[in-house]
């Protein structure tokens, strides 16, 4: 039995990964995320500058000679606005010819400061082509800002008053809730890693169940199902397809982390520069120091395993359930229909996962983290946030695992009933009757 189960599972992986589709599949899979992580490095090879500094001339002919205003405003805004480190501000003393000369040249940006009797100042911003939208922003920030600042001064308020007016509201933030494991910056993890994570997981899981639906509805098809059955048993036929399916799943799993993690080495040795570089604005080294501050890091210990058991437990869930219904029906277009429950599930586990902040101090989230099938998407993310904790975990497998016992002993009998059937019809009638069966 032992050799049989072998043989059959290893020529059912083999038809699965020892085909051309799988290659190219998985070198587009290596070339796309490659040219996503370094996609920076791409834009350049293709003539693409994300280094270049744009200049922003001023030429000031105001008698309050307002420029130095004007750079202090504008380099203090900018700081807060992604790649706003790429341009320079400096005042031209030269011409106005010979600035509209250097705009064309180097696509600078040219900004003339002019008195203005009804509004203290005006100004003139002569470009070569379209500014971005968001320089432009903090331009006009800065001149209302500097001219705000004339005012004041012009109707004779004092100094001490005018940096009165113009110190930023100090806002101090007290948390209440000390048993809270989540900040800001937990919130961002969890918008960028776990939908990443997830996707990746419907994604497999959608993979699964089309495979086992594609292979057995084969096999019957060709009428290959009688001589396979005929010499072994139904139960060693579907361990078979259980455990090949899953090794598919779990290799195609390791291969795309493969694939990320040589992305990012050579996003290193490209010159594309480290994470740091790669997320913008967003500052890693701080984003990691608060997760370990927040008892984040020291997690992972735990909830990287529990995520991945319950991964790899749902898998063998949704096998169970896809080659049972598969069992049952003739051809693809049958096995079509019966699928839709599996895809309306994993819908509704990938969803409330993705939302699962909005959802804090509620029952009926907690409850539903404990429902197979989307606990493993819906609990990690849970327990991450602080809503949910280890004992919940604890259930959600229990649960699973249940759910899996009663699957294989139930849907082993309509899978001995249903490998041999070429009929469509009363296809849920012959499925209780088969479960009913002893």
């Amino acid at each position: 039995m032992k050799n049989k189960l072998k043989y059959l599972t290893k020529i059912s992986l083999n038809k699965k990964i020892k085909t051309k589709w799988f290659v190219i599949a998985n070198i587009c899979l290596f070339v796309l995320i490659v040219g996503l992580v370094n996609a920076d490095s791409v834009i350049k090879f293709f003539g693409g500058d994300f280094n270049k500094v744009t200049d922003i001339l001023v030429i000031d002919n105001t008698e309050k000679e307002v420029y130095d205003d004007i750079e202090t405003y504008y380099s203090e805004y900018s700081k807060y606005v992604e790649d706003m480190s790429k341009t320079e501000i400096s005042l031209y003393e030269d011409t106005l010819e010979k600035a509209k000369e250097e705009v064309k040249e180097k696509d600078s940006i040219l900004l003339v400061i002019n008195e203005d009797e009804s509004n203290f100042i005006n100004a003139e911003m002569i470009v070569n082509k379209d500014v971005d939208p968001i320089i432009s922003q903090i331009i006009n920030t800065s001149l209302n800002t500097v001219k705000t600042n004339i005012a004041l001064k012009h109707y004779n308020i004092s100094e001490s008053m005018l940096a009165t007016i113009d110190m930023p509201v100090t806002i101090e933030k007290t948390s209440l809730d000390d048993s809270k494991s989540t900040d800001e910056m937990m919130d961002l993890v969890m918008g960028v890693a776990f939908p990443i994570m997830i996707l990746s997981f419907y994604m497999l899981t959608m993979f699964l169940v089309q495979m086992i639906g594609a292979e057995i509805n084969e096999e019957k098809t060709t009428r290959g199902m009688e001589i396979i059955i005929s010499n072994v048993s139904p139960k060693v036929h579907f361990f078979s397809k259980l455990i090949a399916s899953n090794l598919f799943v779990l290799i195609q799993g390791g291969i795309l982390f493969i694939d990320v993690a040589v992305a990012l080495i050579i996003r290193i040795f490209v010159g594309g520069g480290s994470l740091n570089n790669l997320a913008g604005d967003l500052d890693i080294s701080s984003i990691i120091k608060s997760l370990s501050e927040t008892g984040f890091i020291d997690n992972l210990v735990y909830i990287i395993p529990i995520t991945l058991i319950l991964m790899i437990l749902t898998f063998v869930a949704y096998s169970l359930v896809a080659g049972i219904l598969a069992s049952m029906t003739t051809n693809m277009e049958d096995y079509q229909q019966v699928q839709t429950p599996i895809i309306i599930i994993s819908l509704v586990g990938y969803y409330l996962s993705m939302m699962a902040a909005m959802f804090d101090g509620s029952i009926i989230i907690r409850i539903l983290s404990y429902v197979p099938f989307i606990s493993a998407l819906l609990a990690p993310a849970l327990l991450v946030l602080g809503q949910i904790g280890i004992i919940d975990i604890l259930i959600a497998l229990v649960i699973l695992i249940g759910t899996i016992y009663i699957l294989f002993k139930y849907g082993l009998r309509i899978y001995k009933v249903g490998i041999l059937n070429y009929s469509s019809n009363g296809l849920w009638k012959k499925m209780f009757k088969a479960v009913k069966q002893k």
